[in-house]
This record gives structure tokens, sequence and C-alpha cells, in this order.
């Protein structure tokens, strides 16, 4: 796509193929933006990074996920920007133009799914494929203002994606209206498993002290007064089953010795020019031993028994997105990496059980949209859809 056609910087420049699709079906009329870490026929898969771009070829076959879009009647716009193989959640990429945040031009999309919420965020395709690894949905959906859904670890495939740490990998999406982002949970979720109703809203308080300040405060009771009065039972409160920054570390750990077996290969031939950060956590990857990694697995199953055990099964957890506003693009990178700490702790909570979580737009704060987040049990992704659509109805 040029540059006249994309203002947003949130297409690749890569030569046009022809991608069918079905000549109908539910996503007739929608037009799909493509994560350049799923494989499109015809195209490269770059991962955010120009040496893996030019070294991977074009992929003979396309992505199920992706094909089961395009076979349901979406159109195909191109493929979007992600950041650096998928090790960000800021959405700047050292190697490509930043992607623009049509609600808030100053201030970052986020990331790793950069390209993609600001092509549906500024118009130019009706629904975008990301992924969700530690926020890469949920984070720039609440930055731009769109509705984004973590899905159940596991439940839509991530074949034929360039995975970051398979444990945490889930596939996501991104639309401005409730009725497109229901019309493919349709298409690539089934039936939920989670068979129970929703009906009972819980509070974190740990979670909700991440918030940065009086504003954010402010901005987040006023849309949490919006979700519990959608619910007819009284919120209650549900004590986190362990400290949340000791928690988001056995996260990062388990993430990062996962995104080393992962890219090792790739990383070791010659130098790669990583970005700043990325070169930084790829460092810190490389250094997580065997017994670290699994002492953190240990930790993330004693904590999810622990956190289903307080879960009755028609309880849902309302929670910030984000502890803020995206951060200001003139951010240094200090001051971005005090801000993914509380950021990522907080979207670590959804990655370490594998369960859903969606983001919801209802406000704004210091002028950029702020969202607040459903996290439900696993396998009731469809469930969280339909509630996220009645509270913005």
């Amino acid at each position: 796509m040029t540059a006249t056609r994309d203002p947003l910087n949130a297409f690749l420049d890569y030569p046009e193929t022809p991608v069918p699709s079905a000549p109908d079906g539910p996503l007739m009329g929608l037009t799909l933006a493509v994560k350049d870490i799923y494989d499109v026929a015809g195209y490269p898969t770059g991962g955010g990074n120009p040496q893996k771009e030019a070294e991977s070829g074009n992929a003979e076959a396309t992505a199920p996920a992706i094909h089961a879009l395009l076979d349901a009647g979406a159109r195909f716009a191109g493929k979007t920007q992600t950041d650096e193989l998928t090790y960000s959640m800021i959405g700047m990429n050292a190697h490509f133009p930043p992607p623009v945040n049509p609600r808030a031009r100053e201030r970052v999309t986020g990331g790793s799914s950069s390209g993609s919420v600001a092509a549906v965020a500024g118009g130019l395709a009706d629904i975008a494929v990301g992924s969700d690894t530690n926020g890469s949905i949920r984070a720039p959906a609440s930055f731009c203002g769109l509705i984004g859904l973590r899905t159940t670890h596991g439940r839509i495939s991530m074949e034929g994606a360039m995975p970051l740490a398979p444990s945490f990998d889930t596939f996501g999406w991104f639309a401005r209206d409730a009725a497109a982002y229901t019309a493919v949970g349709e298409v690539l979720l089934g039936e939920d498993t989670h068979g129970r109703t929703l009906r009972r809203p819980v509070r974190i308080a740990e979670l909700e002290a991440l918030l940065f300040g009086e504003a954010e405060r402010t901005a987040y009771g006023a849309m949490l007064g919006r979700v519990l009065d959608h619910f007819e039972r009284e919120p209650g409160f549900l004590a986190l089953p362990g400290a949340p920054d000791e928690l988001f570390e056995r996260f990062k750990e388990i993430q990062a010795y996962e995104a080393w077996e992962v890219h090792a290969p790739f990383l070791r031939k010659k130098d790669r020019d990583l970005g700043p950060g990325v070169k930084e956590r790829f460092a810190y990857a490389r250094s997580i031993s065997t017994a670290t990694v699994e002492t953190a697995r240990q930790r993330q199953c004693d904590f999810q028994a622990d956190f289903a055990a307080l879960m009755d099964p028609d309880m849902v957890v309302v929670m910030p997105t984000q502890p803020s506003a995206p951060p200001l693009k003139i951010a240094t990178q200090p001051e971005l990496e005090t801000y993914r700490a509380k950021a990522l702790t907080l979207t670590s909570i959804a990655g370490l059980l594998g369960w859903p979580q969606i983001t919801i737009p209802l406000d704004e704060v210091h002028g950029a949209p702020f969202g607040i987040s459903l996290l439900g049990p696993a396998g009731s992704d469809r469930q969280l859809i339909r509630l996220a659509t009645s509270i913005l109805s």
C-alpha cells in the first residue's frame, strides 16, 4: 500500500499479490488487514525485522485462521507492521516509520500489533488480525479506542504464525464496532466451552492499584460504574493469590526463555541489528536458565490452581486494561520501560491463566482512549464478546 493510500504507516509496502476470498459469507464486504507474523500465500512473513523478511521467502500457504476469514468472505487489504519479532508492546519499530494513532497522534499505537490497530482505528480496514502474548491486542485496543480480545490460549490455531512464546501466544483481532467483532468471533471461535453465565462481577484491588494517578482513577471509576450497572449482582472483591510484580517476573522468565528458544537460530547467525529495547530483552532472554524457567512454570501452575479455586463459575473479573493513556512518542526509553513494567504486570494475569480477556473502549484520559477489561474463565470468549456488546450499546 502506498504512502498516499496509507497515511498511518499501518501497512507494509509489499508488492501486491492477489489473495482470493469467497464471493460471499458472513464477513462479505469487510476488508481484512493481517499482522506480518501470519503467513499469507505469495507474501513474505517478516516479523518486524528486515533481515527476517529478506530470508523468509514468500509463503506457499496461508495460515489456517486467516484462511478461515477469507473463506468467510473477508477481502484481504494487506499485511501490517509489527513490533520487532513481536517482543515489545509500545508500537515503535526502529526499522520502520511508526504507525500513527488516529485517536491521539502524539501518542503511540501500542504493539506489537501496531499496524493492525492503526489500520482499523484509522478506517483503512474494517477488521485486522493481531496476536497477544502479553497484551499485544489488549494494549493497542485500549490505546486506540477499539474492541480487543485476547482469546483463550489454544482456542484459535496459531499454525502458520511466527511464534514468540508458545505457552502464551494467542490469536486476536480488532474492530471498530461490536457487530463486526462478533461476526469474526462467530467464524473463528465455535461454541464456548464454559457453560455458566457470567453474572457476578469481581474486582481485584491489587490490579486497580497499578493505575497511574488521580486522573486515571477518576476515568476508571466512571467506566467501572458503567460496566457494573450492566450486572444485577453486586460486585465483590477477590484477593489476588500472589503479588502482581512477582507474578509478572515469573511470566517474564517463561516468556523470555521461550522467545530465546524460538529465535536463537535466527539471532545467532549474525548481527540482526535489533532495535533499542528489543536487543536488551533478547539479551535477558538468553540468560534465563532451565532451572529458572522450571521454577517459574511451577509457580504458574500454583497460581492457576489458586486463582481457579477463588473463582466461582459465574464470576467475571472487571479490571483496568492499561495503567494510563498511551505513552507519548517522544518518551525516552527509560520512561517507556517504566510504563511497560506496570502495563505488562496488568496484562500478564490473563497470560499466566490462559484465560480470555476483552478490552472495551469506554472513556478517555489525558485526551486519549482508555479501556476497561473483562477477564473470564477459559472458554468464555464469545460470552465476553456478548457482554462487551451489551455494555457498549
